[in-house]
Parts: structure tokens; C-alpha cells; sequence
């Protein structure tokens, strides 16, 4: 038996249940060390959550504490309270944040996909050109974009609405780039076999491409939320009422050191969504990228 076929079998045993020889000592040195990482990759958002539970007395102590000695609520209260006597409604701060988010979260994924299907799976002039074209895009950041971004949003008349920060977020190059990579993980044959059968080209991109490319759709979704829920759409947005969620907890900030502590539970529920969707996001990824990737 030759050694590519003994290494097959291995391989079959190792996705049919079995697992490597490894003794209890192994098992506990794996949960010890992966256990200890994860406590230590824990510590700012432990720390953040109990600096949200701190009286103003303990914020300013030097040498600081980690741990709050004695937790209140009064931070999440008076939170709530500032919030219902702003001039503009919470709720309209709070609808604003999760429309952009949404809207250029989804936009992300739905411009990304229809761009990088061509580039990936056809043949046309310049296909090379344009995606090397996409790479050298991946050096621009968003910060020198602005600028450019701006001047495109004055010329459409956009400038002052949502769509000035959707229609930016909906064209980021990262999406683009990673949903041509995952695209040509799909195995050709499979394409035109459906071609054949009389499936059109978004009966193929739906039905086919996008259920291999999760791992990509996913990640694209996790960094376009983080972003855009961040936004504060500063330079774009001037009326009050189309602002963001975390321009009103800048507002609140800016009361001074009395509202310290307002801020901390402030920072602790914009860190909530995210946290929730990545949980949620973490687990399709690996399953999707352990089950359903396959290579053309």
C-alpha cells in the first residue's frame, strides 16, 4: 500500500469519528492553554463591563481597578435619563444607526457578490486587468477616501442624507476581494452543467455560488456592521435628525467629567450588537468552511 493511500484512509477515520492518540495529560495541557487564552482575550471587555458598574468615586482612583468594589446602576440610569430629555428623540438616533448599518451591511454583500461573479467565473477582456485592479485598491484606506468620497456625494446631491454613507460603505474593495476569492473555490463543471440544464446566470450565482461562499458572506457582514455601526457620518451628515447613535453618546460625553460614568455604560451597549452578531456569525463560518468549501 502506497503512502498516498494510507494517509486517504487516515484522513477517513479522522472525519468518521476517530481521534489521535493522545492521553489525559495532552487533553489537559490543550484545555489549560486554550482556556488561559481566552481569559486573557477577555480582559478589555470584562474590564469595560465592570468600568460601566463603577461609582464616580472609583473612575478616578490611581492606581485604577480592574475589578468594581461596589457596582451601581446609577451610570445605566442616569444613561436613560439623558437619553429621554435630548432635543431629538433617542429612538431617532437608534433607527438612524440601524438603518445605515443594515441597509450598508446587506448593500455590501449584495454589490459585492453580482461584481465578483464576472470577475471570477467568466472570460472577458480585461478580467486580469480588473483584478489586479482590485488588489491595488486594498491599499487605499478609508481615511484617504473620504475626500474623493465626499466630492462624489456633492455632485449626486446626496450630502446630508443616509445614502452618503451607504452608498461608500456598498463599494468597499475588502468585500469585493474576498468574495472573488471564495468564487473561485467554485468548481467550473458544476457552472456549466447548470448552464446546460437552463438555469440562468442569478439562478447560477444564487443556487450554486452563493451557498459555497458563506465563509466570505459572513465575514463581509461582521466587518461592514462594526463599521458602519460606528459611524458617526461626520462631514456628511449635519441635521440632527439623521444623525447616529454614537454622535448622541458623544453629545452626552461632552457634559464633562460628571457624565464619566454615563459614558462607560455608554460604550458597553454599542459593544452589545456586534458582540451578538459575531457569536452568531462565528458559528456559520466554521461550519460552512468545514463542510460546504470545495475547490475547483
Amino acid at each position: 500500500m502506497t503512502q498516498s493511500a494510507m494517509r486517504k484512509m487516515k484522513w477517513r477515520k479522522l472525519k468518521s469519528g476517530d481521534r489521535l492518540n493522545r492521553g489525559i495529560g495532552g487533553d489537559l495541557l490543550v484545555v489549560v492553554f486554550v482556556g488561559a487564552f481566552a481569559a486573557f482575550s477577555s480582559l478589555p471587555l470584562v474590564f469595560a463591563i465592570m468600568h460601566s458598574f463603577k461609582p464616580l468615586s472609583e473612575l478616578f482612583l490611581f492606581p485604577p481597578r480592574f475589578f468594581v468594589m461596589e457596582p451601581t446602576l446609577a451610570n445605566y440610569v442616569g444613561l436613560f435619563q439623558l437619553s429621554a430629555n435630548m432635543w431629538v428623540p433617542f429612538n431617532r438616533y437608534l433607527f438612524n444607526s440601524l438603518f445605515i448599518t443594515f441597509a450598508g451591511s446587506f448593500g455590501q454583500i449584495i454589490v459585492a457578490s453580482l461584481a465578483a461573479y464576472p470577475l471570477a467565473k467568466h472570460v472577458f477582456p480585461g478580467r486580469i486587468a480588473l483584478n489586479q485592479l482590485v488588489v491595488f485598491a486594498l491599499l487605499f484606506s478609508t481615511t484617504v477616501l473620504m475626500v474623493p468620497s465626499y466630492v462624489i456625494m456633492t455632485y449626486l446631491g446626496l450630502v446630508d442624507t443616509h445614502l452618503a454613507i451607504i452608498l461608500p460603505a456598498m463599494q468597499r474593495t475588502i468585500g469585493l476581494f474576498l468574495m472573488v476569492s471564495f468564487m473561485y473555490q467554485v468548481p467550473t463543471d458544476t457552472i456549466e452543467a447548470a448552464r446546460i440544464d437552463g438555469c440562468n446566470e442569478f439562478g447560477i450565482l444564487w443556487r450554486i455560488v452563493m451557498p459555497v461562499v458563506k465563509p466570505a458572506t459572513m465575514t463581509m457582514l461582521i466587518f461592514a456592521f462594526q463599521e458602519l455601526w460606528r459611524s458617526t457620518g461626520d462631514g456628511f451628515i449635519f441635521t440632527e435628525n439623521l444623525k447616529t447613535l454614537p454622535v448622541a453618546f458623544a453629545q452626552i460625553q461632552a457634559g464633562g467629567v460628571a457624565r464619566a460614568g454615563v459614558f462607560a455604560a455608554a460604550t458597553v451597549i454599542m459593544m452589545i450588537p456586534p458582540i451578538i452578531l459575531f457569536f452568531f456569525a462565528q458559528h456559520k463560518i466554521i461550519e460552512t468552511m468545514a463542510y460546504s468549501g470545495v475547490k475547483g
